[in-house]
Protein backbone atom coordinates (compact mmCIF):
# COMPACT_ATOMS: atom_id res chain seq x y z
CA UNK A 1 0.00 0.00 0.00
CA UNK A 2 1.15 3.33 -0.96
CA UNK A 3 0.05 6.63 -1.05
CA UNK A 4 1.58 10.46 -2.61
CA UNK A 5 2.22 12.50 0.44
CA UNK A 6 4.37 14.76 -1.34
CA UNK A 7 3.57 18.36 -0.21
CA UNK A 8 3.71 19.38 -4.00
CA UNK A 9 1.01 16.75 -4.78
CA UNK A 10 -1.95 19.77 -3.87
CA UNK A 11 -0.16 22.57 -5.49
CA UNK A 12 0.48 24.29 -8.76
CA UNK A 13 4.57 25.14 -8.53
CA UNK A 14 5.71 25.32 -12.32
CA UNK A 15 7.53 22.13 -13.68
CA UNK A 16 11.18 21.67 -13.71
CA UNK A 17 11.24 22.66 -17.18
CA UNK A 18 9.65 26.29 -16.73
CA UNK A 19 11.64 29.46 -16.85
CA UNK A 20 13.28 31.31 -14.30
CA UNK A 21 10.22 34.77 -14.68
CA UNK A 22 7.51 32.10 -14.65
CA UNK A 23 8.99 30.22 -11.36
CA UNK A 24 9.11 34.02 -9.81
CA UNK A 25 5.53 35.14 -10.72
CA UNK A 26 3.72 31.93 -10.02
CA UNK A 27 5.68 31.03 -6.36
CA UNK A 28 6.91 34.56 -4.97
CA UNK A 29 4.47 36.71 -7.01
CA UNK A 30 2.54 38.32 -3.72
CA UNK A 31 6.19 38.68 -2.10
CA UNK A 32 6.83 40.90 -5.21
CA UNK A 33 4.16 42.53 -4.63
CA UNK A 34 4.24 42.73 -0.46
CA UNK A 35 8.25 44.21 -1.31
CA UNK A 36 6.51 47.00 -3.97
CA UNK A 37 3.51 47.94 -1.62
CA UNK A 38 6.21 48.48 0.98
CA UNK A 39 9.08 50.74 -1.14
CA UNK A 40 5.23 52.75 -2.72
CA UNK A 41 4.57 53.87 1.29
CA UNK A 42 8.10 54.44 1.99
CA UNK A 43 8.35 56.93 -0.54
CA UNK A 44 4.36 58.68 0.08
CA UNK A 45 5.26 58.62 3.86
CA UNK A 46 8.93 58.32 4.32
CA UNK A 47 9.03 59.90 7.90
CA UNK A 48 6.53 57.73 9.25
CA UNK A 49 5.67 54.38 7.39
CA UNK A 50 9.31 52.94 7.56
CA UNK A 51 10.15 54.45 11.59
CA UNK A 52 11.07 51.85 14.07
CA UNK A 53 7.72 52.90 16.09
CA UNK A 54 5.31 51.77 13.22
CA UNK A 55 6.89 48.29 13.17
CA UNK A 56 6.70 48.11 16.84
CA UNK A 57 3.18 49.02 16.69
CA UNK A 58 2.20 46.99 13.86
CA UNK A 59 4.61 44.01 15.04
CA UNK A 60 2.29 44.36 18.56
CA UNK A 61 -0.96 44.97 17.43
CA UNK A 62 -0.79 42.29 14.70
CA UNK A 63 0.15 39.51 16.45
CA UNK A 64 -3.23 38.33 17.39
CA UNK A 65 -4.49 39.37 13.83
CA UNK A 66 -1.44 36.16 12.75
CA UNK A 67 -2.08 33.92 15.56
CA UNK A 68 -5.85 33.84 14.33
CA UNK A 69 -5.32 33.42 10.54
CA UNK A 70 -2.86 30.25 11.77
CA UNK A 71 -5.86 29.32 13.47
CA UNK A 72 -7.86 29.56 10.78
CA UNK A 73 -5.09 27.89 8.25
CA UNK A 74 -4.94 24.28 9.77
CA UNK A 75 -8.41 23.57 9.42
CA UNK A 76 -7.93 24.72 5.90
CA UNK A 77 -5.47 22.50 5.29
CA UNK A 78 -7.74 19.37 6.37
CA UNK A 79 -10.36 20.89 3.85
CA UNK A 80 -12.11 22.57 6.46
CA UNK A 81 -13.05 25.91 7.33
CA UNK A 82 -13.49 27.50 11.13
CA UNK A 83 -15.76 30.83 11.23
CA UNK A 84 -15.59 30.31 15.20
CA UNK A 85 -12.03 32.14 15.40
CA UNK A 86 -13.63 35.64 15.69
CA UNK A 87 -16.19 35.08 18.04
CA UNK A 88 -13.76 32.77 19.99
CA UNK A 89 -10.65 35.32 20.85
CA UNK A 90 -13.94 37.92 21.88
CA UNK A 91 -15.03 35.46 24.46
CA UNK A 92 -11.41 33.81 25.73
CA UNK A 93 -10.31 37.83 26.63
CA UNK A 94 -13.24 38.36 28.48
CA UNK A 95 -12.88 35.20 30.21
CA UNK A 96 -8.64 35.72 30.48
CA UNK A 97 -9.68 38.75 32.64
CA UNK A 98 -12.79 38.47 34.12
CA UNK A 99 -11.71 35.00 35.65
CA UNK A 100 -8.87 37.10 37.45
CA UNK A 101 -10.85 39.54 38.81
CA UNK A 102 -12.80 36.19 40.09
CA UNK A 103 -9.53 35.31 42.16
CA UNK A 104 -8.03 32.69 39.71
CA UNK A 105 -4.30 32.67 39.41
CA UNK A 106 -3.32 33.96 35.93
CA UNK A 107 -1.48 30.91 35.41
CA UNK A 108 -4.76 28.70 36.19
CA UNK A 109 -6.41 31.12 33.75
CA UNK A 110 -4.13 30.69 30.95
CA UNK A 111 -4.61 26.83 31.14
CA UNK A 112 -8.77 27.00 31.52
CA UNK A 113 -8.92 29.40 28.43
CA UNK A 114 -6.50 27.20 26.29
CA UNK A 115 -8.81 23.89 27.39
CA UNK A 116 -11.68 26.10 26.91
CA UNK A 117 -10.84 26.73 23.29
CA UNK A 118 -9.69 23.22 22.71
CA UNK A 119 -13.50 21.96 24.15
CA UNK A 120 -14.71 24.67 21.60
CA UNK A 121 -13.05 23.11 18.55
CA UNK A 122 -13.73 19.77 19.56
CA UNK A 123 -17.46 20.60 19.36
CA UNK A 124 -16.97 22.17 16.11
CA UNK A 125 -15.58 18.63 15.19
CA UNK A 126 -18.56 16.82 16.70
CA UNK A 127 -20.39 18.75 14.17
CA UNK A 128 -18.68 18.66 11.51
CA UNK A 129 -17.83 14.84 11.42
CA UNK A 130 -20.48 13.08 13.73
CA UNK A 131 -23.25 15.06 12.62
CA UNK A 132 -22.15 16.06 9.19
CA UNK A 133 -22.81 19.31 8.63
CA UNK A 134 -21.01 21.40 6.36
CA UNK A 135 -18.20 23.12 8.42
CA UNK A 136 -19.25 26.97 7.12
CA UNK A 137 -22.74 26.49 8.41
CA UNK A 138 -21.64 24.55 11.44
CA UNK A 139 -18.59 27.08 12.55
CA UNK A 140 -20.43 29.94 11.59
CA UNK A 141 -23.74 28.54 14.22
CA UNK A 142 -20.99 27.72 17.00
CA UNK A 143 -19.48 31.57 16.56
CA UNK A 144 -23.12 32.92 16.99
CA UNK A 145 -23.51 31.10 20.12
CA UNK A 146 -20.36 31.86 21.50
CA UNK A 147 -20.75 35.32 20.55
CA UNK A 148 -24.27 35.37 22.40
CA UNK A 149 -22.44 33.55 25.80
CA UNK A 150 -19.87 36.55 25.56
CA UNK A 151 -22.55 39.21 25.82
CA UNK A 152 -25.12 37.67 27.94
CA UNK A 153 -22.35 37.08 30.37
CA UNK A 154 -21.12 40.84 29.90
CA UNK A 155 -24.40 42.44 29.21
CA UNK A 156 -22.92 44.00 26.29
CA UNK A 157 -20.47 46.18 28.82
CA UNK A 158 -16.77 46.27 28.64
CA UNK A 159 -14.80 44.57 31.70
CA UNK A 160 -12.26 47.02 33.29
CA UNK A 161 -10.13 45.92 36.07
CA UNK A 162 -10.29 48.99 37.65
CA UNK A 163 -9.05 47.64 40.99
CA UNK A 164 -5.92 46.13 39.46
CA UNK A 165 -6.92 42.59 40.75
CA UNK A 166 -5.39 40.77 37.69
CA UNK A 167 -2.08 39.47 38.23
CA UNK A 168 1.11 42.10 36.83
CA UNK A 169 2.77 38.90 35.22
CA UNK A 170 0.10 38.57 32.74
CA UNK A 171 0.23 42.23 31.32
CA UNK A 172 4.11 41.54 30.94
CA UNK A 173 3.19 38.67 28.24
CA UNK A 174 2.53 41.15 25.85
CA UNK A 175 5.18 43.99 27.32
CA UNK A 176 8.42 42.55 26.88
CA UNK A 177 10.80 42.44 23.95
CA UNK A 178 13.19 40.56 21.69
CA UNK A 179 15.70 43.98 21.30
CA UNK A 180 13.91 46.22 19.21
CA UNK A 181 11.24 43.27 18.63
CA UNK A 182 7.61 43.37 20.48
CA UNK A 183 7.71 40.06 22.56
CA UNK A 184 3.76 38.79 21.07
CA UNK A 185 4.86 39.41 17.75
CA UNK A 186 7.85 36.71 18.28
CA UNK A 187 5.12 34.14 20.32
CA UNK A 188 3.30 34.62 16.90
CA UNK A 189 5.85 34.46 14.84
CA UNK A 190 7.29 31.28 16.08
CA UNK A 191 4.30 29.60 16.34
CA UNK A 192 3.70 30.37 12.30
CA UNK A 193 7.32 29.18 11.70
CA UNK A 194 6.33 25.87 13.82
CA UNK A 195 2.86 25.54 12.23
CA UNK A 196 4.82 25.35 8.76
CA UNK A 197 7.60 23.22 9.60
CA UNK A 198 5.04 20.63 10.54
CA UNK A 199 2.64 21.27 7.91
CA UNK A 200 5.39 20.76 4.74
CA UNK A 201 8.34 18.49 6.44
CA UNK A 202 6.37 16.10 9.20
CA UNK A 203 4.13 13.19 8.11
CA UNK A 204 1.16 14.86 10.35
CA UNK A 205 1.56 17.77 7.66
CA UNK A 206 1.44 15.45 4.72
CA UNK A 207 -1.33 13.56 6.22
CA UNK A 208 -3.34 16.74 6.66
CA UNK A 209 -3.10 17.91 2.81
CA UNK A 210 -3.71 14.08 1.60
CA UNK A 211 -7.16 14.23 4.14
CA UNK A 212 -7.95 17.71 2.74
CA UNK A 213 -7.07 16.94 -0.78
CA UNK A 214 -9.08 14.15 -1.14
CA UNK A 215 -10.61 11.95 1.85
CA UNK A 216 -11.75 9.58 0.36
CA UNK A 217 -8.73 8.36 -1.19
CA UNK A 218 -7.29 9.29 2.08
CA UNK A 219 -9.60 6.88 4.11
CA UNK A 220 -8.85 4.52 1.45
CA UNK A 221 -5.15 4.09 2.25
CA UNK A 222 -5.35 3.93 6.01
CA UNK A 223 -5.25 7.35 7.04
CA UNK A 224 -7.66 7.93 9.85
CA UNK A 225 -9.05 10.82 8.83
CA UNK A 226 -12.11 11.66 11.21
CA UNK A 227 -9.05 11.71 13.69
CA UNK A 228 -6.72 14.41 12.11
CA UNK A 229 -9.93 16.32 11.14
CA UNK A 230 -10.50 16.44 14.96
CA UNK A 231 -6.94 17.47 15.35
CA UNK A 232 -7.47 20.10 13.24
CA UNK A 233 -10.32 21.96 14.27
CA UNK A 234 -8.97 21.42 18.17
CA UNK A 235 -5.62 23.02 17.30
CA UNK A 236 -7.92 26.30 15.97
CA UNK A 237 -9.69 26.90 18.92
CA UNK A 238 -6.46 26.23 21.42
CA UNK A 239 -4.67 28.62 19.04
CA UNK A 240 -8.03 31.16 19.20
CA UNK A 241 -7.54 30.74 23.01
CA UNK A 242 -3.96 32.11 22.88
CA UNK A 243 -4.98 34.67 20.77
CA UNK A 244 -7.80 35.62 23.53
CA UNK A 245 -4.55 35.71 26.26
CA UNK A 246 -2.72 38.11 24.28
CA UNK A 247 -5.14 40.28 23.26
CA UNK A 248 -6.41 40.21 27.52
CA UNK A 249 -2.80 41.04 27.96
CA UNK A 250 -2.34 43.55 25.74
CA UNK A 251 -5.46 46.01 26.68
CA UNK A 252 -4.36 46.03 29.92
CA UNK A 253 -7.50 45.48 32.38
CA UNK A 254 -9.92 46.31 29.70
CA UNK A 255 -12.05 43.76 27.55
CA UNK A 256 -15.07 44.31 25.38
CA UNK A 257 -17.30 41.99 24.49
CA UNK A 258 -18.17 42.69 20.97
CA UNK A 259 -14.03 42.86 19.84
CA UNK A 260 -13.72 39.50 18.59
CA UNK A 261 -16.20 39.23 14.99
CA UNK A 262 -13.70 42.74 13.66
CA UNK A 263 -10.89 39.72 13.45
CA UNK A 264 -12.06 37.13 11.56
CA UNK A 265 -12.41 38.64 8.15
CA UNK A 266 -8.87 40.04 8.62
CA UNK A 267 -7.69 36.24 9.42
CA UNK A 268 -9.57 34.56 6.46
CA UNK A 269 -8.02 36.92 3.99
CA UNK A 270 -4.71 36.43 5.35
CA UNK A 271 -5.26 32.57 4.90
CA UNK A 272 -6.96 32.69 1.31
CA UNK A 273 -3.99 34.98 0.07
CA UNK A 274 -1.37 32.68 1.47
CA UNK A 275 -3.05 29.81 -0.50
CA UNK A 276 -1.98 32.15 -3.63
CA UNK A 277 2.12 32.36 -2.60
CA UNK A 278 5.04 29.73 -2.13
CA UNK A 279 3.14 26.90 -3.23
CA UNK A 280 0.33 27.88 -4.86
CA UNK A 281 -2.71 26.41 -4.85
CA UNK A 282 -2.56 24.98 -1.42
CA UNK A 283 -2.58 26.84 2.10
CA UNK A 284 0.37 27.07 3.22
CA UNK A 285 2.05 28.70 6.59
CA UNK A 286 4.45 30.68 5.01
CA UNK A 287 2.43 31.72 2.88
CA UNK A 288 -0.31 33.04 5.47
CA UNK A 289 2.65 35.03 7.36
CA UNK A 290 2.95 36.48 3.74
CA UNK A 291 -1.11 37.25 3.72
CA UNK A 292 -0.86 39.06 7.25
CA UNK A 293 1.74 40.88 6.29
CA UNK A 294 0.62 42.41 2.88
CA UNK A 295 -2.39 42.94 4.76
CA UNK A 296 -0.95 45.08 7.50
CA UNK A 297 1.36 47.33 4.80
CA UNK A 298 -1.58 47.62 2.86
CA UNK A 299 -3.86 49.13 5.54
CA UNK A 300 -0.99 50.68 7.60
CA UNK A 301 -0.51 52.97 4.64
CA UNK A 302 -3.15 53.92 3.32
CA UNK A 303 -3.97 55.25 6.56
CA UNK A 304 -0.98 57.07 7.02
CA UNK A 305 -1.89 58.45 2.95
CA UNK A 306 -5.88 59.19 3.58
CA UNK A 307 -5.91 59.96 7.43
CA UNK A 308 -9.39 59.51 9.13
CA UNK A 309 -10.67 57.45 6.34
CA UNK A 310 -11.82 54.55 8.74
CA UNK A 311 -13.75 52.71 5.67
CA UNK A 312 -10.08 51.98 4.61
CA UNK A 313 -9.61 48.59 6.33
CA UNK A 314 -12.92 46.95 5.78
CA UNK A 315 -12.68 47.86 2.15
CA UNK A 316 -9.27 46.69 2.03
CA UNK A 317 -9.85 43.29 3.74
CA UNK A 318 -13.02 42.81 1.73
CA UNK A 319 -11.80 43.64 -1.71
CA UNK A 320 -8.19 41.20 -0.41
CA UNK A 321 -10.38 38.77 0.28
CA UNK A 322 -12.23 38.63 -2.54
CA UNK A 323 -9.22 38.54 -4.51
CA UNK A 324 -7.57 35.98 -2.69
CA UNK A 325 -10.58 33.66 -3.33
CA UNK A 326 -11.32 34.28 -6.69
CA UNK A 327 -7.33 33.60 -7.30
CA UNK A 328 -7.66 30.20 -5.29
CA UNK A 329 -10.73 29.44 -7.24
CA UNK A 330 -8.93 29.79 -10.24
CA UNK A 331 -6.08 27.54 -8.81
CA UNK A 332 -8.11 24.86 -8.24
CA UNK A 333 -9.80 24.80 -11.76
CA UNK A 334 -6.61 24.42 -13.23
CA UNK A 335 -5.89 21.97 -10.61
CA UNK A 336 -8.69 19.63 -11.99
CA UNK A 337 -8.14 20.44 -16.03
CA UNK A 338 -4.33 19.55 -15.10
CA UNK A 339 -4.87 16.32 -13.33
CA UNK A 340 -8.13 15.52 -16.39
CA UNK A 341 -5.72 16.33 -19.09
CA UNK A 342 -2.17 14.10 -17.65
CA UNK A 343 -2.21 11.00 -19.77
CA UNK A 344 -3.44 7.89 -17.97
CA UNK A 345 -0.34 4.76 -18.46
CA UNK A 346 -0.70 1.30 -18.54
CA UNK A 347 -0.50 -0.69 -15.09
CA UNK A 348 2.36 -2.80 -14.29
CA UNK A 349 1.82 -6.50 -14.29
CA UNK A 350 0.69 -7.99 -10.77
CA UNK A 351 -1.70 -7.74 -8.25
CA UNK A 352 -3.65 -4.27 -7.84
CA UNK A 353 -2.69 -2.01 -4.84
CA UNK A 354 -4.72 -2.22 -1.95
CA UNK A 355 -6.92 0.77 -2.51
CA UNK A 356 -7.06 0.23 -6.16
CA UNK A 357 -8.54 -3.14 -4.98
CA UNK A 358 -11.00 -1.69 -2.75
CA UNK A 359 -12.49 1.20 -4.77
CA UNK A 360 -12.68 -1.70 -7.38
CA UNK A 361 -14.68 -3.90 -5.13
CA UNK A 362 -17.27 -0.32 -4.29
CA UNK A 363 -17.92 0.24 -7.49
CA UNK A 364 -18.58 -3.44 -8.56
CA UNK A 365 -20.95 -3.09 -5.22
CA UNK A 366 -22.52 -0.30 -6.41
CA UNK A 367 -22.82 -1.85 -10.29
CA UNK A 368 -24.50 -5.04 -8.38
CA UNK A 369 -27.20 -3.18 -6.49
CA UNK A 370 -28.19 -0.79 -9.64
CA UNK A 371 -28.97 -3.54 -11.94
CA UNK A 372 -31.14 -4.77 -8.92
CA UNK A 373 -32.91 -1.87 -8.62
CA UNK A 374 -33.25 -2.30 -12.54
CA UNK A 375 -34.35 -5.57 -12.43
CA UNK A 376 -36.87 -4.86 -9.74
CA UNK A 377 -38.47 -1.50 -12.08
CA UNK A 378 -38.95 -4.74 -15.02
CA UNK A 379 -41.16 -6.39 -12.75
Amino acid sequence: MSMNTSVKSTALEPGPGASFFHKLTSNYGMVLLTLALFLLFVLLRPDTFASLLNFQLLASSKSVLLILAIAVTIPMVAGKIDLSVGYGVGLWQVMALSWQMHGLDYRLTIFLVLIGGGVIGLLNALLVELAQVDAFIATLATGQVIYAITYWYTGGQQVTDSQGERALYFDELTRWTLGPIPGPFVIALVLALVVWLVLDYMPVGRYLYAVGANPAAARLTGIPRRKYVVGAMVASGMLTGLAGILLASRQAGVAQANIGPEFLLPALAAAFLGSTTIRPGRVNGLGTILGVAITTIGISGLQQVFPGQFFLEPLFNGLTLVAAITIASMATRKRVSRADSAPVTAKPPGPEPLDTQAIASVEHEASEARAAESGKDTQ
